[in-house]
């Protein structure tokens, strides 16, 4: 939209240029294939040849020196993506206004995460690095590959994946900024006027620089990198995350959309969007949500585990996501829920955690399937991953081994802290008790007065 935009896009190009991501080669013989687009194929071969899937199927021979590993007895699938986690991110919230659509946590990510391994470790090769729901409207956000022992954050980012950003409904950011900062908003009717005077704000500056370009004034705008995100945001360059629970204020939100003619969200927890299934299916909207994980706070207290596959069969395309750095290592048993709770088939379910939520990235035509001419993004593991006897063996991102399970050390993290202490099982602070999304805020925000 702006010249000055341009120039800024030109040289962050030419920075992620400088930065070649390895891409690498590998041949998986024999495993059964969970391509998720086209069924399973058993005693299947898949080769990977400079990060892309070049070739599916029987009997592949190996070209010369590329690395091939037999899965015979195991499950091959896509790998697993995460739409919604605060790993490898150094900073979660900028709770310092109720709008933040400057900032980004891109700026913030951090190569040197364990949770980047054990995510791995998990299967999961992609993760939406989200900005935190302190804000109504939060920062930007950033999809990274999880290329663990890269020491580059550069080579984190996911290059060429959908813009993001990440908004707010109700408690969090009333808490935030009404009840801790005594500033608009202090009620779920304040969010709603926060959305939609950032709106007129962004919708003004368009303008104002469209005037610009087309030669009708002469002066141009004074740059404002905040607005800027805000007008993306109304001509569809960027997509909306919404941390979102309650059914009345996801309809709200739908409302304030309409009427600004946004039609690119993703729907963020919705655990009440069983309630409004028909509503979301009608507007488009995507739903990212928990397999059964609720009444952590007052305004999560109604929920069903049946919620992803009510959502589904009406229609609304979902994901289960994890927003903790514990879950997100078993998605797989995660999306498993979705067969007790709902009967959904074995490609449904792990539907849910790889196509599903590539589409929601707007990363679908790249990842999330096994298809020739995607990216070679694979999981093996030993026993069906829908199973409770499943474990990952080899974690593949780009053609690179970047998990094994037979060549795991003892230690993995690149930077060692004596104190840390890592339970075997869960970390207490990433366990069901509370909302990752509020990471990092201070505590001093959250006192209540009764």
């Amino acid at each position: 939209m702006l010249n000055i935009k341009n120039i800024i896009l030109g040289l962050l190009a030419t920075t992620c240029l400088s930065a070649q991501v390895d891409m690498g080669d590998v041949l998986i013989k024999n495993g059964t294939l969970l391509t998720i687009s086209d069924g399973e194929k058993e005693k299947t071969d898949i080769l990977i040849k400079k990060g892309k899937i070049s070739k599916i199927g029987k009997s592949i021979k190996a070209p010369e020196g590329i690395k091939t590993i037999d899965a015979n007895g195991m499950y091959v699938m896509p790998g697993i993506i995460d739409a919604h986690s605060h790993i490898a991110i150094d900073a979660v919230n900028e709770a310092t206004n109720p709008v933040t659509a400057e900032v980004w946590v891109g700026d913030a990510l951090d190569p040197y995460d364990i949770n980047i391994y054990r995510a791995l470790a998990g299967g999961v090769t992609i993760s939406h690095a989200m900005h935190g729901s302190a804000n109504a409207i939060g920062g930007q956000c950033e999809t990274i590959k999880h290329r663990w022992g890269v020491l580059d954050p550069n080579d984190l980012r996911m290059e060429g994946a959908k813009k993001t950003i990440k908004f707010a409904l109700g408690e969090n950011p009333i808490r935030v900024h009404g009840e801790g900062g005594n500033i608009v908003p202090n009620t779920r009717m304040g969010v709603e006027q926060v959305f939609r005077n950032a709106f007129e704000q962004g919708k003004a500056y368009a303008a104002e620089w469209k005037a610009y370009n087309n030669g009708t004034t002469k002066i141009a705008p004074e740059y404002n990198i905040r607005k800027e995100a805000l007008a993306d945001i109304l001509s569809g360059e960027i997509m909306i995350h919404c941390h979102s629970y309650r059914a009345d204020e996801i309809l709200m939100l739908m409302n304030v959309l309409t009427d600004y003619g946004v039609d690119q969200i993703c729907f963020q927890h919705v655990n009440e969007g069983f309630k409004v299934a028909p509503e979301l299916a009608e507007f488009g909207a995507y739903a990212s949500v928990f397999s059964d994980w609720w009444a952590y706070k007052f305004e999560v207290y109604y929920s069903t585990a049946y919620n992803a596959t009510i959502l589904s069969k009406n229609g609304v395309t979902t994901s289960i996501n994890s927003d903790s750095r514990e879950l997100i290592r078993h998605l797989y048993h995660e999306a498993a829920k979705t067969q007790k709770y709902g009967g959904l088939s074995d490609t449904e379910a792990l539907s849910m955690i790889t196509i599903n939520p590539a589409k929601q990235l707007g990363i679908d035509k790249r990842v999330g399937s096994l298809e020739v001419n995607k990216e070679g993004d694979v999981v093996i593991f030993q026993n069906h991953p829908l199973s409770i006897y499943a474990i990952p063996q080899y974690t593949i991102v780009d053609g690179i081994v970047r998990f094994d399970i037979n060549e795991d050390p003892q230690d993995m993290r690149i930077d060692i802290d004596p104190e840390e202490k890592i339970p075997a099982f869960q970390e207490s602070e990433a366990g069901h008790n509370h909302d990752n999304c509020l990471q990092g805020v201070s505590e001093l925000l959250f006192e209540h007065k009764h």
